[in-house]
């Protein structure tokens, strides 16, 4: 079980008491949100890639920790970067 912080803790109960109501544009939010991930997951292209055995070991296991398959994590990873959310962590 995950470790919530208090404010979490606060939430999931007002949950579980039926005390959160639903946005008006909740169903806007959420089909729109659909449709991002459609986009994002619509595969309508391939790719063969060359790379170290070292470097497949550890997109397995990075992709094993997370629970996916390692080729989605391969694809999120070039997603990001073409957004512009992937940055280099100089630490």
């Amino acid at each position: 079980m995950s470790k919530l912080s208090s404010e979490e803790h606060e939430i999931l109960e007002a949950f579980d008491k039926g005390k959160l109501k639903q946005s008006k544009k909740a169903a806007d939010t959420q089909k729109r949100h659909q449709e991002y991930a459609e986009a994002m997951f619509k595969k309508d292209a391939r790719i063969n890639i060359r790379l170290s055995s070292k470097d497949l070991r550890g997109l397995q296991k990075k992709a094993l920790a997370e629970g996916i398959p390692y080729q989605t994590l391969v694809v999120s990873i070039l997603h990001k970067y073409v957004e512009g959310r992937l940055h280099e962590n100089n630490g």
